[in-house]
């Protein structure tokens, strides 16, 4: 039994730690990211321990302004189409975020700026209002939901972070008062910086439209430097990819990009496990091998405090204390 409806076309996953994501990455999630039941049945196989995969929390559709970053489908006019998350305006946002939780959301994802990869707007500017960002996030969090928003530019960054948000994904055009912001608060920033690296290389094939590669040349320009300010500030660091923008499965060459910024080997991988273990609500379950936690561990030849690139060959993983890749015992 499907226990998120067909009309929740889109799903936002937060890994839970390195080992799920290096074993089970494009096995399951990339059932279809477009298809309205497919996202929903992983979900509840996953949850049911039918198949094997990830352990997974879901938004359900991003709450965004109309015409914005999530309410993006080149549809013309004459069809009046709007995506499932688009609320406007306090009430709005609230009925939004407590249909999205009816519906099975584990936590709420909201659009602070336009995006990159979205026609007819801008990811300097601002979406949301603070006002309708603080009863987003007022809702959610009684009613035992965490916020992240997405936020490129600095308004948007600074909002959603006094707003009370959990974590800002990006923040690629953030200046130093949005860093100040989220330092003072914080919040959480979850970078997801390779995804550049990966575009630079491969963004061809994409064959994106202009305005999709004009765009994406302007958060690469300046991104890293933004963010390694922000971990020089000591900023809070949660690791995450944005994937599909690449494949999933490439989630370690994240931590590589940190460790280039200057983060330590250690920091960078505390940023996959105990970072995100507290960011996901999910530190007494997760993030350190310790006595009551699940066991998820990988193993890889060498040391990554050395040569934190090393994470980018899993050779075994271990879930919930149940292996599921040996390449060892090949």
């Amino acid at each position: 039994m499907v226990d998120q409806p067909a009309r929740f076309a889109w799903y936002e996953l937060l890994t839970t730690d390195v080992a799920a994501a290096s074993a089970f990455y494009g096995k399951v999630v990339g059932w279809g990211a477009k298809d309205a039941s497919t996202p929903g049945l992983a979900y509840t196989l996953l949850n049911a321990g039918d198949v094997p995969g990830p352990r997974m929390l879901v938004s359900g559709p991003p709450l965004g302004i109309t015409g914005g970053h999530c309410d993006n489908n080149l549809l013309p006019f004459e069809y009046h189409a709007t995506e499932d998350g688009v609320a406007d305006g306090i009430e709005q946002v609230q009925h939004k975020v407590r249909e999205v939780i009816k519906y099975g959301a584990d936590l709420i994802k909201v659009c602070a700026t336009g995006g990159v990869l979205s026609k007819g707007d801008d990811p300097n500017a601002s979406q949301y209002t603070l006002e309708e960002m603080k009863a987003i996030v007022t809702d959610a969090h009684r009613l035992g939901r965490k916020v992240a928003a997405h936020a490129h530019g600095a308004q948007g960054v600074i909002w959603a972070s006094e707003a009370g948000v959990d974590s800002v994904e990006h923040g690629h055009l953030m200046n130093d008062e949005a860093i100040a912001v989220l330092k003072k608060n914080g919040t959480y920033l979850v970078p997801t910086l390779y995804l550049m690296d990966w575009q630079r290389a491969h963004g061809a094939q994409a064959n994106l439209p202009a305005f999709l590669k004009a765009k994406m040349e302007l958060v690469s320009s300046v991104g890293k430097q933004n963010v390694q300010k922000a971990i020089k500030a000591g900023v809070k660091i949660g690791m995450g990819t944005d994937a599909a923008v690449y494949p999933h499965g490439l989630n370690a060459h994240e931590l590589e990009v940190y460790v280039q910024l200057g983060m330590t080997p250690l920091g960078a991988i505390q940023s996959a496990t105990i970072n995100d273990a507290d960011l996901l609500g999910w530190k007494d379950k997760i993030g350190a091998l310790e006595v009551g936690k699940w066991a998820d561990i990988i193993a890889v030849d060498g040391d990554p405090l050395h040569d934190i690139t090393v994470l980018q060959r899993v050779k075994f993983v271990m879930k919930g204390g149940q292996v599921v890749k040996n390449d060892y015992a090949k």
